[in-house]
């Protein structure tokens, strides 16, 4: 069956879900089974919006990316009968977009060990896409194996990532800025967190000034709301100004014996304790994985606002975004119970058609959890001649 206008948005294991390839020499391979969010296609169809761009949602080959480097480590430490109190977490994401994204065809990743330690370990991985169209008989979603065989496109994203061993603080050392539910005290209080109205599904002034900004859409993974900062921004350099942004899963993460990697052997005792906590590690770097996906939802277009070009977009494309981890993976395991994360989103740097987003992650408590830094073109209509937008 096709994927419809009226399907609800995908949950974070089904949207990022990727299944196992025949690996090839020292190279494992993984394959997405799901289409890519498309930014702008969940507009309602009463919004008479215009198709602005083709390009697949670059946070989805980022993130899947980063899970088939988890997926590879895992197998390799199952291999060497690494105990779960021993595994490696995600740490850092290094990743490079150097084709646009198409998204009713699947990405095919490639990865290989680059150095490996007890503490520190680095892997690659490079992501490509089939050069014809699916073979799925449920039309544009939904794809079979068999499409990894059809002849490939030049790499679309290719990445370097590092996972390490978890540590406690150093002598009990631990240092951050005050959080923003803090210093934003007084705005964050003005309403609930789920009055704010949602993320729209394309975060350009010309774009929201049409459809109004009561447009929820269909991003997979997270709710996303997006705090009102235009008084706080007024009169603000660019540098100095925040974006604020509210997220939570779409359902709440499984329990950790049903986790995303199965783990569990079902024996009594410390084996099922062990099973239990091997299904932590999974889900812990999913979830780190998620928290990436959502960071890099409309960075580019909210600087493109700040920088005066929300009505006169040409271009916005990602280039190098990196996504490091400052706490345990197990920190950044987004719980129902415990409510709303931020993203606070900067933008600090705008110069030669590109812009900086650098966005920090914030827990419900108010933990510094992650940063995101993002660098991608910003160009104005008048460099492209069109109002053509990739994202």
């Amino acid at each position: 069956m096709t994927a419809s206008d009226d399907d609800p948005p995908l949950p974070l294991k089904e949207a990022l879900a990727i299944v196992r390839l025949p690996s090839e020499g020292q190279s494992r391979r993984f394959m997405g089974t799901r289409k890519a969010y498309l930014p702008g296609s969940d507009y309602t169809p009463d919004k008479g919006t215009p198709r602005m761009h083709r390009a697949a949602f670059g946070g989805h080959v980022y993130a899947q990316a980063a899970l088939a480097v988890a997926r590879t480590w895992r197998e390799l430490e199952d291999e060497r009968g690494t105990r779960p109190g021993e595994r490696l977490h995600l740490h850092t994401i290094h990743g490079y977009f150097t084709r646009a994204g198409i998204p009713t065809r699947p990405f095919i990743y490639r990865v290989t060990p680059l150095t490996s330690s007890r503490t520190f370990s680095t892997l690659s991985v490079t992501a490509h896409q089939p050069s014809q169209p699916s073979t799925s008989p449920h039309g544009d979603d939904h794809f079979p194996a068999a499409d990894a065989s059809l002849p490939a496109s030049s790499p679309a994203f290719t990445a370097i990532c590092s996972l390490k061993l978890p540590e406690p603080d150093s002598a009990g050392v631990s240092a951050q800025e005050e959080p923003p539910q803090r210093r934003f005290a007084a705005i964050l209080a003005s309403r609930p967190p789920d009055a704010w109205p949602p993320a729209p599904p394309l975060d350009i002034d010309g774009v929201v000034d049409f459809v109004g900004p009561d447009q929820p859409g269909r991003f997979p993974v997270a709710v996303m709301r997006k705090v009102d900062m235009r008084a706080y921004n007024a009169g603000r350099p660019v540098h100095a100004r925040r974006e604020l942004l509210l997220y939570k899963l779409l359902l709440p993460p499984s329990a950790p014996s049903s986790g995303a990697a199965g783990g569990g052997s079902g024996a009594a005792g410390k084996e099922e304790e062990e099973g239990e906590e091997e299904d932590e590690d999974a889900e812990a770097n999913l979830h780190v994985a998620a928290h990436a996906y959502v960071a890099d939802r409309n960075g580019l277009l909210m600087a493109a606002n700040h920088l005066g070009l929300g009505r006169s977009l040409g271009r916005a494309a990602s280039l190098s975004y990196s996504f490091v981890m400052h706490v345990a993976a197990r920190e950044a395991v987004l719980r129902e119970r415990d409510g709303w994360w931020i993203q606070e989103a900067s933008f600090p740097r705008a110069a030669a058609g590109r812009g900086i987003v650098e966005s920090k992650i914030w827990s419900p408590r108010g933990v510094h959890v992650a940063t995101e830094y993002q660098d991608g073109l910003i160009q104005g209509m008048s460099l492209e001649g069109a109002g053509r937008t990739r994202l």
